[in-house]
Protein backbone atom coordinates (compact mmCIF):
# COMPACT_ATOMS: atom_id res chain seq x y z
CA UNK A 1 0.00 0.00 0.00
CA UNK A 2 3.14 2.44 1.20
CA UNK A 3 4.14 1.73 -2.36
CA UNK A 4 1.43 2.36 -4.33
CA UNK A 5 1.06 5.55 -2.39
CA UNK A 6 4.49 6.60 -3.17
CA UNK A 7 4.26 6.51 -6.66
CA UNK A 8 1.01 7.82 -7.52
CA UNK A 9 0.64 10.37 -10.04
CA UNK A 10 0.17 13.00 -7.67
CA UNK A 11 3.27 12.33 -5.79
CA UNK A 12 5.41 12.12 -9.10
CA UNK A 13 4.13 15.30 -10.12
CA UNK A 14 5.28 16.93 -7.06
CA UNK A 15 8.80 15.02 -6.94
CA UNK A 16 8.94 15.89 -10.63
CA UNK A 17 8.68 19.97 -9.71
CA UNK A 18 10.56 19.48 -6.54
CA UNK A 19 13.00 18.04 -8.15
CA UNK A 20 13.41 20.76 -10.79
CA UNK A 21 13.60 23.40 -7.95
CA UNK A 22 16.09 21.95 -6.12
CA UNK A 23 18.28 21.80 -9.18
CA UNK A 24 17.78 25.64 -9.15
CA UNK A 25 17.82 26.32 -5.57
CA UNK A 26 21.76 26.40 -5.49
CA UNK A 27 22.34 28.91 -8.02
CA UNK A 28 20.50 31.40 -5.99
CA UNK A 29 20.91 31.05 -2.30
CA UNK A 30 23.90 28.40 -2.28
CA UNK A 31 26.06 30.47 -4.31
CA UNK A 32 25.87 33.81 -2.44
CA UNK A 33 26.11 32.12 0.73
CA UNK A 34 28.82 29.84 -0.32
CA UNK A 35 31.07 32.92 -1.27
CA UNK A 36 30.35 34.54 1.99
CA UNK A 37 30.59 31.77 4.65
CA UNK A 38 31.37 28.22 2.43
CA UNK A 39 32.23 26.74 6.27
CA UNK A 40 28.32 27.61 7.33
CA UNK A 41 27.07 26.00 3.81
CA UNK A 42 28.79 23.27 4.29
CA UNK A 43 27.83 22.46 7.84
CA UNK A 44 24.33 23.50 6.78
CA UNK A 45 25.04 20.09 5.17
CA UNK A 46 24.12 18.31 8.15
CA UNK A 47 21.37 19.88 9.25
CA UNK A 48 19.67 18.92 5.23
CA UNK A 49 20.38 15.22 6.33
CA UNK A 50 19.34 15.72 9.99
CA UNK A 51 15.48 16.83 8.51
CA UNK A 52 15.33 14.55 5.37
CA UNK A 53 15.95 11.82 7.72
CA UNK A 54 13.74 13.03 10.18
CA UNK A 55 10.90 13.59 7.35
CA UNK A 56 11.55 10.29 5.67
CA UNK A 57 9.61 8.41 8.67
CA UNK A 58 6.72 10.24 8.83
CA UNK A 59 3.78 8.88 6.09
CA UNK A 60 2.85 12.56 5.36
CA UNK A 61 6.44 13.98 4.87
CA UNK A 62 8.29 11.11 3.48
CA UNK A 63 8.79 11.87 -0.08
CA UNK A 64 9.87 15.36 0.88
CA UNK A 65 12.07 13.94 3.61
CA UNK A 66 13.24 11.50 0.38
CA UNK A 67 14.15 14.36 -1.84
CA UNK A 68 16.20 15.99 0.83
CA UNK A 69 18.52 13.61 1.64
CA UNK A 70 19.56 13.28 -1.96
CA UNK A 71 19.29 16.93 -2.19
CA UNK A 72 21.76 17.12 0.72
CA UNK A 73 24.51 15.32 -1.36
CA UNK A 74 24.40 18.04 -4.27
CA UNK A 75 24.50 21.10 -1.56
CA UNK A 76 27.30 19.12 0.19
CA UNK A 77 29.34 18.94 -3.37
CA UNK A 78 28.56 22.75 -3.96
CA UNK A 79 29.82 23.61 -0.38
CA UNK A 80 33.10 21.57 -1.16
CA UNK A 81 34.04 23.27 -5.09
CA UNK A 82 32.58 26.36 -4.92
CA UNK A 83 33.62 27.30 -1.46
CA UNK A 84 37.49 25.62 -1.81
CA UNK A 85 38.13 24.83 -5.64
CA UNK A 86 36.03 26.87 -7.55
CA UNK A 87 39.24 28.46 -9.16
CA UNK A 88 39.75 24.71 -10.51
CA UNK A 89 37.17 23.84 -12.93
CA UNK A 90 39.29 20.42 -13.78
CA UNK A 91 38.06 19.41 -10.33
CA UNK A 92 34.58 20.40 -10.45
CA UNK A 93 32.89 16.91 -11.83
CA UNK A 94 34.92 14.95 -9.58
CA UNK A 95 33.81 16.45 -6.15
CA UNK A 96 30.29 17.10 -7.81
CA UNK A 97 30.51 13.49 -7.51
CA UNK A 98 32.23 13.17 -3.89
CA UNK A 99 28.93 11.28 -2.92
CA UNK A 100 28.23 8.78 -5.35
CA UNK A 101 30.03 6.05 -3.60
CA UNK A 102 27.14 6.95 -0.43
CA UNK A 103 24.34 7.16 -2.77
CA UNK A 104 25.28 3.65 -4.72
CA UNK A 105 25.39 2.12 -1.30
CA UNK A 106 21.96 3.57 -0.17
CA UNK A 107 21.04 2.54 -3.90
CA UNK A 108 22.09 -1.17 -3.36
CA UNK A 109 19.77 -1.40 0.53
CA UNK A 110 16.93 0.28 -1.38
CA UNK A 111 17.34 3.40 1.11
CA UNK A 112 16.00 6.64 0.24
CA UNK A 113 15.39 5.92 -3.47
CA UNK A 114 13.95 9.23 -4.71
CA UNK A 115 16.94 11.07 -3.35
CA UNK A 116 19.29 8.62 -4.80
CA UNK A 117 17.64 9.08 -8.21
CA UNK A 118 17.03 12.54 -7.90
CA UNK A 119 20.86 13.14 -7.30
CA UNK A 120 21.85 10.82 -9.81
CA UNK A 121 19.53 12.97 -12.18
CA UNK A 122 21.66 16.22 -11.09
CA UNK A 123 25.11 14.92 -11.47
CA UNK A 124 24.24 13.46 -14.73
CA UNK A 125 23.18 17.08 -15.94
CA UNK A 126 26.11 18.72 -14.64
CA UNK A 127 28.46 16.13 -16.33
CA UNK A 128 26.77 17.21 -19.57
CA UNK A 129 27.12 20.62 -18.89
CA UNK A 130 30.90 19.93 -18.40
CA UNK A 131 31.29 18.09 -21.42
CA UNK A 132 30.13 20.77 -23.22
CA UNK A 133 32.39 23.54 -21.67
CA UNK A 134 35.49 20.97 -22.80
CA UNK A 135 34.16 20.02 -26.12
CA UNK A 136 33.80 24.54 -26.46
CA UNK A 137 37.28 24.94 -25.01
CA UNK A 138 35.52 27.44 -22.18
CA UNK A 139 37.55 25.97 -19.31
CA UNK A 140 40.16 28.76 -19.55
CA UNK A 141 36.64 31.57 -19.75
CA UNK A 142 35.77 29.71 -16.37
CA UNK A 143 38.66 29.72 -14.64
CA UNK A 144 39.73 33.52 -15.67
CA UNK A 145 36.07 34.59 -13.96
CA UNK A 146 36.44 32.57 -10.88
CA UNK A 147 40.01 34.59 -10.43
CA UNK A 148 39.16 37.72 -11.76
CA UNK A 149 35.33 38.40 -11.06
CA UNK A 150 35.68 42.14 -11.36
CA UNK A 151 36.79 41.31 -15.57
CA UNK A 152 33.52 39.24 -15.53
CA UNK A 153 32.31 41.45 -18.22
CA UNK A 154 34.75 40.98 -21.04
CA UNK A 155 35.09 37.33 -19.76
CA UNK A 156 31.74 36.18 -20.27
CA UNK A 157 32.02 38.36 -23.62
CA UNK A 158 34.59 36.26 -25.12
CA UNK A 159 32.95 33.01 -23.52
CA UNK A 160 29.67 33.87 -25.47
CA UNK A 161 31.94 34.69 -28.80
CA UNK A 162 33.28 30.65 -28.70
CA UNK A 163 29.92 29.85 -27.64
CA UNK A 164 28.85 31.60 -30.90
CA UNK A 165 30.94 29.60 -33.25
CA UNK A 166 29.39 26.59 -35.36
CA UNK A 167 31.26 24.01 -32.90
CA UNK A 168 30.12 25.95 -30.17
CA UNK A 169 26.52 25.64 -31.41
CA UNK A 170 26.33 22.43 -32.67
CA UNK A 171 27.51 20.93 -29.78
CA UNK A 172 24.64 22.90 -28.09
CA UNK A 173 22.18 21.11 -30.31
CA UNK A 174 23.62 17.69 -29.96
CA UNK A 175 23.65 17.42 -25.75
CA UNK A 176 20.59 19.84 -25.16
CA UNK A 177 19.29 17.01 -27.15
CA UNK A 178 20.85 14.64 -25.30
CA UNK A 179 19.38 16.53 -21.89
CA UNK A 180 15.92 16.36 -23.65
CA UNK A 181 16.02 12.65 -24.28
CA UNK A 182 17.37 11.46 -21.16
CA UNK A 183 15.11 14.39 -19.05
CA UNK A 184 11.87 12.89 -20.62
CA UNK A 185 11.93 9.14 -21.85
CA UNK A 186 12.37 8.57 -17.82
CA UNK A 187 8.56 10.34 -17.74
CA UNK A 188 7.17 7.63 -19.41
CA UNK A 189 7.75 5.37 -15.98
CA UNK A 190 5.41 5.24 -13.16
CA UNK A 191 7.90 5.52 -10.68
CA UNK A 192 8.28 8.82 -8.36
CA UNK A 193 12.05 8.22 -8.30
CA UNK A 194 12.32 8.53 -12.44
CA UNK A 195 10.08 11.60 -12.27
CA UNK A 196 12.54 12.90 -9.81
CA UNK A 197 15.54 12.19 -11.76
CA UNK A 198 13.63 13.76 -14.86
CA UNK A 199 13.15 16.71 -12.88
CA UNK A 200 16.81 17.08 -12.35
CA UNK A 201 17.80 16.89 -15.36
CA UNK A 202 15.56 18.96 -17.34
CA UNK A 203 15.98 21.67 -14.80
CA UNK A 204 19.91 21.57 -15.55
CA UNK A 205 18.72 23.47 -19.30
CA UNK A 206 17.09 26.41 -17.26
CA UNK A 207 20.20 26.90 -15.01
CA UNK A 208 22.27 26.72 -18.13
CA UNK A 209 19.97 29.18 -19.81
CA UNK A 210 20.10 31.69 -16.71
CA UNK A 211 24.31 31.66 -17.53
CA UNK A 212 23.67 31.51 -21.26
CA UNK A 213 21.59 35.08 -20.32
CA UNK A 214 24.07 36.07 -17.85
CA UNK A 215 27.17 35.94 -20.42
CA UNK A 216 24.85 37.79 -23.36
CA UNK A 217 23.87 40.78 -21.04
CA UNK A 218 27.38 40.80 -19.98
Amino acid sequence: MMHLAENSQANRHRAFVAAALLVAVPVFIQAPLVRLAPTISLAITAFWLWLGYRWIKQPNLHLWGDLLVGFSWTWLAGSVYWGWFRTNPYIHLPLEAISLPIVLVLMFYGKAKIGNYFYLGSLLGTAITDVYFYCVGLIPYWRQLMLSPDRASPILHSALLRMETYEGVGYAIVLLSLLIMLGTIPMRASSTKWWAFSGAILSTILVDSLFLVAAILA
